[in-house]
């Protein structure tokens, strides 16, 4: 069986929100929702939250992760996730014995155990080199040329409009979960690499957390629908 370890990159920084980290949603730290969903998977083994901030790394250990103290020349609003998961890797000994990391991001409070080890276990089945969730999207896009005219993305716009059930299927990288075969993306050094799976979460929530009206607008989602359990 693969060792799986899961990474949650948490910097401390954050111009939408201030704090937003360890801003607490449903009554708990933000970051401790990846944290419970990491812990509560079959398929992970070790949980490390990668941080610059000392508050953030105290609720990372208060709630059963490995703190990981990330360093300042890798914790600015340029550095990628991507250089997060790879300090933890070369740092963190249990990272060694592992096969598959996965990375989750902490915007995404509502994604669930059975997703994660979905996303793990579609990677091994298929033996992809990288797995990562999706949702399927129905929207028309479009782009502006320079005369302020549009331009159809994943559309005709010039024939009649197509039923939703008669067009392609089309998805979203979601960014909240990603599973790597761990010797090929520390070679890669991005998270996709080889060959790329999507993996399709039905019931996945596709609002991230970047601005109030985000925050305000998932946690009375989370609030009304309370599918997880998690509304005191």
């Amino acid at each position: 069986m693969e060792r799986v370890v899961a990474i949650i990159p948490a910097r401390g920084g954050s111009k939408g929100i201030p704090g937003k980290n360890i801003k607490p949603f449903l009554g708990m730290p933000l970051v401790a929702h990846s944290i419970r969903a990491a812990l509560g998977a079959e398929s992970i083994s070790d949980v490390i939250v990668s941080s610059d901030d000392d508050a953030i790394l105290t609720v990372a250990e208060d709630h059963g992760a490995l703190a990981l103290k990330r360093p300042a020349n890798i914790s600015g609003d340029e550095a990628s996730t991507e250089s997060a998961v790879l300090h933890a890797l070369a740092t963190v000994e249990g990272c060694k014995l592992a096969d598959v990391v996965v990375f989750l991001q902490c915007t995404a409070p509502l994604t669930t155990s059975s997703e994660i080890d979905r996303v793990v276990r579609t990677r091994a089945a298929m033996n992809a080199d990288t797995a990562f969730s999706v949702v399927d999207v129905h929207a028309f896009l479009w782009e502006i040329a320079s005369d302020g005219t549009g331009i159809g993305v994943n559309h005709d716009a010039t024939k009649s409009r197509q039923r939703r059930q008669d067009r392609p299927k089309e998805y979203r990288e979601t960014g909240a979960i990603y599973a790597l075969r761990k010797d090929a993306f520390i070679e890669a050094g991005d998270r996709f690499f080889g060959r790329s799976v999507p993996v399709i979460l039905p019931d996945a929530v596709e609002i991230d957390l970047d601005t109030p009206r985000d925050w305000a607008l998932l946690e009375a989602f989370a609030k009304t629908t309370d599918l997880q359990g998690l509304v005191k």
